[in-house]
């Protein structure tokens, strides 16, 4: 009887240990259980000046970033957020230019920052030519200076999504890129875990726990300083078009880097990224 006591003692202490190291080990934890995004956590970015050649302008408005609960919400058992690509034309921005897409990216920018550890979430995301949605990670100051880390980027081919780092002297169509193949007929249109684990001197890429890409600091001091020792925040967004799509699928009509079916699909409300939760942990 004694014995039991002790190990069922030791057993509960070994349990709130457990709990103790994972709430010490939480960063950042978001679900997106409201119903509304939570503005002491994120920031919602406006256009001002597009790059890469990107179709989309992004707003601030819960007809591109909005939540679901329920059926709606298509497996993500506390809810998701939705960003949505619309349809527009003739939308023009306060700087005076037109797009015919409107879209929405969100970002942690200094209200979440961090240096080293696991960021991970899981997505489920439409498919479609020129469709570009990220999860990714950048350091505060001058592009490419500051350090991009891309967790997971995908432009259309349901068939694959690829993870990238840029720095100084690697940057744009950089050297460091993999493309990672779903196995087994799986493909970016069904719920995915996509995470790095990110150390002083290495980045782990992975997939619903697999390795998909690993980068050390000796492959990137090959092309240029090492831009990975300082604080990075979280974007998640839904591009359209642009030069990686473009560089992948060639398309320029009806526009840059998209696909008339991808434009159908936009204008039928199919053009949608859900996100079930992200986290970062040390």
């Amino acid at each position: 009887m004694l014995k039991n006591s002790l190990l069922l003692i030791a057993g509960l202490a070994l349990t709130q240990l457990c709990h103790a190291q994972t709430k010490h080990d939480t960063v950042f934890f978001e679900d997106f259980n409201e119903n509304s995004l939570d503005r002491s956590k994120w920031n919602v970015e406006v256009t001002g000046n597009t790059v890469n050649d990107e179709q989309q302008a992004y707003v601030d408005s819960s007809s591109v970033l909005y939540f679901v609960k329920g059926r709606e919400a298509e497996g993500a058992k506390n809810g998701a957020l939705v960003i949505q690509a619309r349809w527009h034309p003739g939308y023009t921005s306060k700087e005076g230019k037109k797009y015919d897409f409107l879209s929405g990216r969100i970002n942690t920018s200094h209200k979440m920052e961090f240096t080293y550890g696991t960021a991970s979430c899981r997505m489920k995301i439409a498919s479609g030519a020129g469709m570009w949605p990220a999860f990714w990670a950048l350091g505060n100051g001058n592009w490419p200076d500051c350090g991009e880390i891309d967790m997971m980027e995908t432009v259309g081919d349901s068939s694959w999504i690829s993870n990238a780092m840029h720095g100084p002297n690697y940057f744009g169509n950089t050297p460091l890129a993999y493309r990672y193949h779903f196995p087994n007929q799986e493909t970016v249109d069904q719920w995915h875990v996509y995470s790095v684990d990110w150390t002083p001197d290495k980045m782990v890429f992975k997939t619903d726990g697999v390795v998909t890409y690993t980068v050390t600091r000796a492959m990137v001091e090959k092309y240029g300083r090492w831009a990975f020792d300082n604080p990075k925040f979280i974007i998640l967004n839904f591009a359209l078009g642009g030069g990686y799509p473009n560089g992948v699928n060639k398309i320029t009509s009806p526009y840059f880097g998209i696909s008339q079916s991808t434009v159908d699909k936009i204008k039928a409300g199919k053009a949608k990224v859900l996100v079930d939760w992200v986290l970062v942990t040390k």
